[in-house]
């Protein structure tokens, strides 16, 4: 399950992680949040020891989603190398988020999730 990060963790968690980083965006409020939310833990499943997954309450950490300019939830900020280098906002599926996660994987990550998903399909 992924965990929760706040403002306070949010460079460590985050920006000097060693991994690419997915941040899911929400607030308790936000009815597509909740519907993400299945998804988001299953692409996590499926990429579990190659990249982490974590959740930011928009409501508690509002600095970082104006400075990261989060104008809509749910938003998945993608992070590598500390650097935002992709995002989406609104419901997505567990395959959406592992096509975008991919491009920053290592080459050896990659072959290992060939199995079970036409990569080509998407590309």
């Amino acid at each position: 399950m992924p965990r929760s990060i706040t403002k306070k963790n949010f460079d460590a968690a985050v920006l000097r992680h060693d991994q690419p980083v997915v941040v899911d965006v929400w607030a308790s409020w936000c009815g597509p949040c909740k519907v993400l939310a299945p998804e988001f833990e299953a692409a996590e499943k499926t990429l579990a020891g190659k990249v982490r997954f974590v959740k930011l309450d928009a409501d508690k950490n509002q600095k970082i989603t104006k400075k990261y300019k989060v104008m809509a939830l749910p938003s998945l900020l993608y992070f590598s190398d500390g650097k935002l280098v992709d995002r989406s906002s609104g419901v997505v599926s567990k395959d959406n988020i592992i096509k975008r996660v991919k491009p920053l994987l290592s080459e050896e990550d990659r072959k290992e999730l060939k199995g079970g998903f036409n990569w080509r399909f998407w590309e």
